[in-house]
């Protein structure tokens, strides 16, 4: 079976290496001293000043809410994975949806204004597939009207947008570390901030908002991670850009053998370093989407319906709000299976399927 991801795995013996020190150390977790060192070399890698290893990419979303004080409504994305809206529903804010760009599949800035309110306090926007949102127009925005800006950089890791990481832009921004992700520590997420100032408190919300056994300072949560999961990250880090280059063979494969006369995916943003996150390709009908979905499982090959539902069509949201452009790429798109060791035969299988059953039978 081919599933739409593999996670990757490092050295086991590199991995064993940390793990028998942990055993012997016998500290496992509470900002244990292999979390420390990951988080100092993600911040060496990524170029960033404050960063910190969390629990999984939900719980960052969370506290990044909380820790910019951000209540009422949020400008937020239709076309993201679900915990973007269920950290805003979560910590009792409410998702006000604005449509995406038919291009890149982001937010469209155009339309923000129109939703803003005197409820509005912050803009929660997800860098889609790894593609960075139009982070210029979105501060300009901010800034016009006093919006603290969130963005979910699940799928970010690894890009950079004119020579930065695209995890420095915005007040916070989280990523997740999930084992699906291109970089791992089996469950993870971190916040990046662009204020010193919120450190200690990033610090404290992290941590049930404690300082010491005796003293609480904050009503915070248990966003901890452990050294074991810490561990996989040490490994892994060196070899992201191994895993990087290795995932671009793969989606230069896919762009030279599928059928670009009938299919479309997401204009990636121009000044980036891509990391190759997903590939997702949008069909001409949910139709024929169907069609070579069924085609692909009766291959053994499992693609993923990524993103769908849009987002603003869940019964649960409090705002019905009509996304179209949104709702209608939901309905067409499909994530293809993107992993380090893809054989070439199998993505030229893969092509082949799709190819094969794009015009009408």
């Amino acid at each position: 079976m081919i599933n739409v991801t593999k996670t990757f795995l490092p050295d086991q013996e590199k991995y064993l290496q940390y793990v028998r020190e942990i055993w012997e150390r016998g500290y496992l977790t509470n900002n244990g001293p292999v979390l420390q060192e990951l988080e100092a070399e993600l911040k060496k890698y990524l170029g960033i000043d404050h960063l910190y290893f969390c629990g999984n990419g939900t719980i960052v979303l969370q506290i990044a809410i909380k820790a910019l004080e951000i209540t009422g409504e949020v400008i937020t994305t239709p076309f993201s994975y679900v915990a973007t809206s269920n950290a805003i529903l979560w910590e009792n804010c409410t998702p006000i949806f604005v449509d995406i760009d038919s291009q890149t599949f982001n937010i469209n800035p155009a339309l923000i204004e129109a939703s803003i309110t005197p409820a509005t306090t912050g803009i929660l926007a997800t860098h889609v597939y790894g593609n960075p949102c139009d982070v210029e127009a979105i501060e300009v925005i901010a800034k016009k009207h006093n919006l603290k800006v969130i963005y979910d950089a699940a799928h970010a890791f690894g890009v950079t947008y004119k020579g930065k990481s695209l995890l420095s832009f915005g007040d916070l921004s989280t990523c997740s570390f999930h084992a699906t992700k291109v970089f791992h520590t089996i469950e993870g997420g971190a916040l990046i901030s662009n204020h010193p100032e919120l450190d200690k408190k990033l610090h404290l919300l992290r941590a049930f908002g404690h300082q010491g056994d005796e003293h609480y300072l904050y009503a915070g949560i248990n966003g901890k991670n452990s050294e074991f999961h810490a561990a996989m990250g040490l490994v892994n880090l060196p070899l992201v850009k191994d895993i990087i280059a290795a995932r671009k063979e793969v989606f230069d494969t896919y762009d030279s053998l599928l059928n670009w006369d009938v299919l479309y995916k997401p204009v990636i943003s121009k000044d980036i370093e891509y990391n190759y996150a997903y590939y997702p390709v949008v069909f001409p009908s949910e139709q024929v989407m169907f069609r070579v979905m069924d085609a692909l499982r009766e291959e053994d090959v499992i693609p993923r319906r990524y993103f769908y539902p849009s987002l603003n069509t869940l019964s649960f949201m409090p705002r019905q709000i009509a996304c179209p452009v949104s709702e209608d790429i939901a309905l067409r798109v499909l994530s293809l299976p993107l992993y380090v060791g893809l054989p070439y035969s199998d993505i030229e299988r893969i092509s082949r399927i799709i190819n094969g059953h794009l015009s009408p039978e």
